[in-house]
C-alpha cells in the first residue's frame, strides 16, 4: 500500500525522490494511519504534498477501512487484471503509465522481502498453505499460497517466506529449502508440517538434524 502510494505521488509531482526538478510542488513527509482490511489491521505512512493538491487514489485521505483495495493490491502483484480492467471496475484515475510504475514497484518490493536475510536459527518453523482467490488471465482460480512461519530465539513469529504451490514433490520442496538455507538458516530444531507431499523427505536432506 505504502509502495503504491509513493508512486501515485510521484506521477502526481512528476520527479522521483532524490531528481532535481523546478516543479514548485515537493514531497513533505507522511501521514500515518492505521488501516483496517479484511487481511487484518496495519499501519501505514502515506506520503504527502507541500502544497496539499496530492489525492492518493488507493487509500484515499481521511480512509481507514479498505473496501477491495487490497484486493486490487494483490491482482497486481500477480498481474492478474490489465490496465484497461483497474481503471474500468476499481473507478481509479490514475494513467496506464503509474499503475505500471505501481505493478513494477510493488513487484521490486515483494521480491526485496522474499529473499531477505534471515537469522541462523529458528528453535521452530510451521509450514502450511492457505487457499487465496486470485485473479489469473482474467479467471478467478483458487491458488495454494504455502506459508512458512518461524519462532526466532527470542520468541518471536516471523514470517520467513510464501510460496505459490505448482507442483508440490519433494524436488520442489528441496527448492524452498535450500533457498532459506542460502539466506540465513543454518539450524531448525523442530518442523511442524502439515502432512505435505514430499516435504519430509526434503527435510531430512537439508535439515537432517531436524526433528518432524
Amino acid at each position: 500500500m505504502q509502495t503504491a502510494s509513493q508512486e501515485e505521488l510521484t506521477s502526481h509531482i512528476g520527479y522521483d525522490k532524490h531528481q532535481e526538478s523546478n516543479s514548485s510542488n515537493s514531497r513533505n513527509g507522511y501521514n500515518d494511519k492505521t488501516i483496517n482490511s479484511k487481511y487484518g489491521q496495519f499501519d501505514v505512512s502515506i506520503p504527502r504534498d507541500r502544497d496539499s493538491s496530492f489525492e492518493p487514489q488507493l487509500v484515499k485521505k481521511r480512509e481507514i477501512y479498505l473496501d477491495g483495495t487490497e484486493d486490487l493490491i494483490l491482482s497486481l502483484y500477480t498481474k492478474g487484471m490489465s490496465v484497461r480492467d483497474i481503471q474500468l471496475h476499481h473507478g481509479y484515475e490514475l494513467s496506464t503509465q503509474t499503475i505500471s510504475n505501481i505493478t513494477e514497484k510493488i513487484m521490486e518490493k515483494a521480491n526485496e522481502w522474499q529473499n531477505r536475510p534471515l537469522d541462523k536459527i529458528y528453535p521452530i518453523i510451521f509450514m502450511d498453505a492457505t487457499v487465496l482467490k486470485i485473479r489469473v488471465n482474467r479467471v478467478v482460480k483458487n491458488i495454494a499460497a504455502y506459508i512458512m512461519l518461524g519462532i526466532t530465539i527470542e520468541g518471536k513469529k516471523e514470517i520467513i517466506g510464501i510460496w505459490i504451490g505448482e507442483n508440490e514433490t519433494s524436488k520442489y520442496w528441496l527448492t524452498v529449502l535450500n533457498d532459506i538455507q542460502k539466506r540465513g538458516i543454518k539450524d531448525v530444531l523442530i518442523f511442524a508440517i502439515d502432512g505435505l507431499n514430499g516435504f519430509n523427505e526434503a527435510i531430512q536432506a537439508v535439515y537432517p538434524k531436524a526433528e518432524i
